[in-house]
């Protein structure tokens, strides 16, 4: 009898955590059927695309202008680009979508006018430093004009989260390299003063903050660039007096 009912005892306890896993198993397939459920219109997925390349085409400029001025501006937004990047490759794959930067290098596009930008935009920023934070604006300003317009035509909301987060870190990355403009001085415009070195303006400052955005860290362009008395300078950052 003490058997029987020990058996009954475990077969109930059996049949009830089975029910409550499987119960659990239901609610999470129910809420990833629920995720992947709106489907991106037509044009959406064109603009969600479209986008991963152009975001990749920052990626890449900044990667080669930092190769190039070692200006540390352009390797913290090229991080924040890459992780622009890997928000778009998230909802390719919740959608089921081909991936046009999958396997491409540096430099490398699907569309042909993302290549020729980016032989433009780098051979600009090649000229000096001022043309490369100039380069950074540009390629900002695109981003933002774009991704204003994207929002216009979006109504998925994993899409437009995105895409409005995409947008917030682009305002920022044109503010850090607006001030980089406004606040560089060239090595040639220094002047010693009374006989020591002159303090200058930060060059090269920031790019990243919260969330990855923003003004922060800097090198080239940061603090600890001295000048010597005929006008040429060590390293590169801001003048201190000696």
């Amino acid at each position: 009898m003490k058997i029987r009912t020990l058996l009954l005892v475990a077969c109930v306890l059996f049949v009830g955590l089975t029910s409550v896993t499987t119960a659990g198993m239901n609610r999470q397939r129910r809420a990833g059927a629920g995720l992947a459920a709106v489907q991106p219109t037509d044009t959406e997925v064109i603009n969600l695309l479209y986008m991963a390349q152009e975001e990749k085409l920052a990626r890449d400029v900044y990667l080669t202008l930092y190769e190039k001025w070692d200006a540390v501006i352009f390797a913290n937004i090229s991080e924040s680009e890459q992780r622009h990047m890997d928000a778009i490759k998230r909802l390719i794959n919740l959608y089921n979508l081909e991936d046009p930067v999958e396997g491409k290098d540096i430099g490398e596009f699907t569309d042909q006018e993302f290549a020729n930008l980016y032989n433009e935009l780098t051979n600009t920023g090649s000229e000096s430093i001022t043309e490369a934070f100039g380069v950074g604006v540009t390629i900002e300003e695109l981003d933002i004009a774009d991704l204003t317009e994207k929002l216009e035509q979006t109504t998925t909301r994993n899409v437009k989260r995105v895409f409005e987060n995409l947008l917030a870190g682009s305002e920022n990355h044109l503010a850090a390299f607006q001030h980089n403009i406004e606040n560089y001085v060239p090595e040639s415009q220094q002047t010693c003063v009374n006989g020591g070195i002159q303090r200058q303006a930060r060059n090269g400052q920031g790019g990243k903050g919260q969330g990855g955005y923003g003004h922060g860290r800097n090198r080239q362009g940061g603090n600890g660039q001295r000048s010597n008395c005929d006008g040429t300078c060590i390293n590169s950052g801001t003048c201190i007096n000696q």
